[in-house]
């Protein structure tokens, strides 16, 4: 039988006037995962499914900012989530 693997997920949090990278806000697995992405969902936050980059960033503690090494992934991954708002944004014109 395989091993069913856990669902995670992580939320982070870029305010430039309060930080120069994006911190993490949460992090979690299984039934903790499901309510991040349940709370950011009803939110109307767009949510990036990419399991490399969840995996990296779930190591990194609570309130941290990300490591330089990873800008230039978040920076693609926060680029596609500002030209999704932006088409959002658009179509309720």
């Amino acid at each position: 039988m395989k091993k069913q693997e856990l669902e995670k997920a992580v939320a982070i949090l870029y305010d430039s006037q309060e930080s120069s990278s994006p911190k993490v806000i949460a992090s979690g697995k299984g039934e903790v995962a499901k309510k991040i992405i349940e709370t950011a969902r009803e939110a109307g936050v767009h949510i990036q499914e990419d399991a490399n980059l969840v995996e990296l960033l779930s190591k990194i503690d609570l309130g941290d900012e990300i490591p330089t090494e990873l800008y230039q992934t978040v920076a693609e991954v926060l680029s596609f989530v500002y030209q999704v708002n932006d088409k959002f944004k658009e179509k309720m014109r």
